[in-house]
């Protein structure tokens, strides 16, 4: 008999440029998704049973996931955000979808407002 290899779906967040100012702690961030992801209804701490891996290069985060698992996408966005929330990094960087399978953290771009007052003066 072969078995069919379980596929896994990737999702990737990709920290680089807080990573590089050194505002943001890459390890601290993957401890915080690792405690605090939900699978099967809303229960933490069971990534490894259900075959969930996270693992961390030096500015990108990647959650690969059995496929028959249903992992959501938009659960690292909201865990991402609570993150950046809880550091208080949240009024200077936000979480953009890069790809199908990716999002990224850029910095609120405040150009815009610069402009501005030089035409009131």
């Amino acid at each position: 008999m072969v078995k069919a290899k379980k596929s896994t779906v990737k999702f990737v967040i990709d920290c680089t440029q807080p990573v590089d100012d050194k505002v943001l702690d890459v390890a601290s961030f993957e401890k915080y998704l690792h405690d605090r992801i939900k699978l099967n209804g809303g229960k933490t701490g069971v990534l490894a049973a259900s075959g969930v891996v996270i693992t961390r290069d030096r500015t990108k985060i990647t959650v690969a996931s059995p496929s028959d698992l249903k992992f959501a996408k938009r659960q690292l966005k909201y865990l991402s955000k609570r993150y950046l929330k809880k550091q208080q990094l949240r009024d200077y960087l936000r979480v953009v979808a890069a790809s199908k399978n990716s999002y990224e953290m850029r910095y609120f771009s405040i150009s815009a407002g610069d402009d501005e007052e030089d035409a009131e003066e």
